[in-house]
């Protein structure tokens, strides 16, 4: 049952130019991202200067030791030691401490803010980019949808914005204080003494090569792991939607075995990249701790041989954790940028997806009689496949319409190429005499109304399912559509009437039920041409009369084309066309058909002898 889309096998990221992408996307933040580069090299800055305060204090402390070791008042007298602080000015032991404090304090409500004005953004910005990806659905054509499955769209849509939001916040609150750190505090070790600067870079250098190796091996696990979550949505999508069909044919076991089986594909890609990225944490408290252990022992040796203050070893293990920690951070992030790249090159590939571009061009129709002219039309899905060939036909004015042919003979593919759902290779296509290439596109659709088998039904109340398409209806005219269409009775049962929620594809109602509020809203729409799509099947004879005597109402006076299984809808149409391979094989009405006793006069009998539907 599971389907695989032509695009879920996913090329290696290409991480410079995702992220590269992801930068430009993000150009219209550049002055409140410079804002919070600011505000974090304000509150790094006042970071880095704590350990070298708490430093010169305990150099203070370390100096006047002997001065006070023997005095009765030893507390006191540490007390009123004088701490010169950056060389600038000197203060009492007491007053350093207040000023370390208030440099804490300080530098930790800066660093909220920095981090708050980020949250914010990255809020903003995973706000804009779920609207453009809403918006860019709306102006997809149908055959992107018929290169990838639903679950794969939905996981770009939902989990690939999700990941690269959450991705977007670490990035934002972590890189640019980790960044800072880093400078800031290299820069204060080196002025302190270069020896312990390159102690503490040596283990920095090994961590980061054992961090460069652990991401290189769970990069394409990450890849792996998103494509596999967009295989899982599909097979919980197709198995939702047809658990009628899975449970009438007993396969709930196979469905679940195909289901483990996916998941997993899955659950290994996913270990695999966790546990490869697991590994880098443990890794790089192992360094950190070790420059710690040198530190101590580089720095214990520079004071015995009286080129360091004991002091600044303090300073030195402080500033040893301040740039570790942003380091494996940023080591973190390595992962975290990896899973931004992936999930924004599939966000982009659906932003950059070729759309149907909008025409403010071309002739207007008006006063649509409905006289439609195919000639010599050919079309494929695929390049070098045909699936309409040469097809040719013309319909009058309010004619009923009936396209009958077996499965793949191309019924669905003619209406689509109609409404310019698609455009043709080549012959032409016509309205009143207008080719429809030559008429805004939006324009050509507003002169159809459309009912379907696969009825669309959203959760809202019934006024507003069937109101779709017509904004401005007012309730007098949905109840007067739905008395023509002989649903307005059972609403009228329904608690609040017109205003009864209708859940998710109108479950909680019949499948007759949800054709009927689909015709109602086709008759409001009141459009001068209208495709009934298999739009009586799967129904009870009872309510398949019912729906038969709307559609009578619904076509009365309208270019009406008709697909059906049932043919016995379709007798009374006025033109019937059969198809075969893309092919009109034979066309006319019903009764000319069956005297020739050629292909429709065999998918008839066929019908009717074995109950099967076309």
């Amino acid at each position: 049952m599971q389907r695989r889309g032509r695009g879920s096998d996913q090329q290696a990221v290409n991480f410079r130019g995702s992220i590269g992408r992801l930068f430009r996307y993000l150009k219209g933040y550049l002055p409140v991202l410079i804002l919070i580069v600011f505000i974090t090299i304000l509150g790094t800055a006042t970071t880095v200067i704590g350990p070298l305060i708490s430093g010169q204090i305990l150099n203070s402390i370390s100096r006047g030791y002997n001065a006070v070791k023997d005095t009765p008042n030893i507390l006191i007298d540490t007390a009123n030691l004088q701490v010169n602080l950056l060389g600038m000015f000197t203060v009492s032991f007491i007053d350093s401490i207040i000023i370390l404090s208030i440099f804490y304090l300080g530098a930790g409500v800066i660093s909220y803010t920095a981090a708050l004005t980020a949250s914010i953004t990255t809020l903003k910005i995973n706000y804009r980019m779920r609207n453009d990806l809403a918006k860019k659905f709306s102006r997809l054509p149908l055959k992107f949808f018929d290169k990838y499955t639903r679950g794969e769209i939905l996981s770009r849509v939902t989990n690939d914005a999700g990941t690269l939001a959450e991705s977007l916040a670490n990035i934002v609150n972590e890189v640019f204080r980790g960044f800072f750190m880093i400078v800031f505090t290299t820069v204060m070790m080196f002025l302190l003494s270069w020896q312990l600067s390159l102690v503490v870079y040596l283990s920095i250098i090994l961590s980061l090569l054992s961090s460069m190796f652990l991401v290189s091996k769970s990069r394409k696990f990450f890849r792996q792991s998103s494509r596999d979550i967009g295989r899982v949505n599909s097979h919980v999508e197709e198995s939702y939607s047809g658990h009628l069909i899975i449970t009438a044919f007993n396969y709930q076991d196979n469905a679940t075995e195909e289901y483990i089986k996916i998941n997993e594909i899955l659950k290994q890609n996913s270990f695999k990249s966790q546990f490869i990225s697991g590994i880098m944490w443990p890794v790089q408290i192992f360094f950190s701790n070790l420059s710690f252990i040198l530190i101590a022992l580089v720095g214990g040796y520079l004071t015995l041989a009286g080129q360091f203050e004991v002091g600044y070893i303090e300073t030195f293990i402080r500033y040893a954790r301040q740039i570790n920690q942003p380091i494996m951070t940023l080591g973190s992030m390595a992962n975290t940028l990896q899973m931004a790249a992936a999930s924004s090159e599939r966000i982009f590939e659906f932003l950059d997806a070729e759309e149907e571009v909008s025409e403010n061009f071309g002739e207007v129709l008006t006063d649509v009689k409905g006289k439609v002219e195919f000639t010599n039309v050919d079309f494929s899905y695929v390049e070098g496949t045909e699936v309409i060939k040469n097809f040719s036909a013309s319909i009058k004015p309010g004619q009923m319409v009936a396209i009958v042919g077996p499965t793949g003979a191309g019924k669905t593919t003619i209406v689509n190429l109609l409404m310019r759902f698609y455009d043709i290779n080549s012959g032409s296509i016509t309205i009143d005499g207008h080719s429809i290439y030559e008429v805004n596109r939006e324009d050509v659709r507003r002169q159809f109304g459309m009912v379907l088998q696969d009825t669309w039904i959203f959760e809202g109340s019934i006024f507003e399912n069937i109101s779709y398409g017509t904004p401005n209806a007012t309730l007098e005219e949905v109840q007067k559509a739905a008395k023509e269409a002989q649903i307005d009775r059972f609403i009228e049962t329904q608690p609040g009437g017109y205003d009864f929620m209708l859940h998710e594809d109108g479950e909680n109602i019949s499948q007759g039920q949800r054709q009927l509020i689909t015709i109602a809203r086709a008759i409001l729409a009141n459009r001068p041409m209208i495709i009934l799509d298999e739009a009586t099947s799967s129904v009870d004879t009872r309510t398949e009369q019912l729906i038969q005597d709307a559609m009578d109402r619904l076509t009365t006076s309208r270019t009406s084309f008709v697909i059906a299984h049932r043919l016995s809808t379709i007798r009374n149409a006025d033109l019937i066309l059969v198809l075969k391979d893309g092919n009109v094989v034979e066309q006319g009405n019903h009764d000319e058909l069956l005297t020739r006793d050629g292909h429709y006069a065999e998918l008839y009998y066929s019908q009717f002898d074995l109950g099967e539907t076309i």
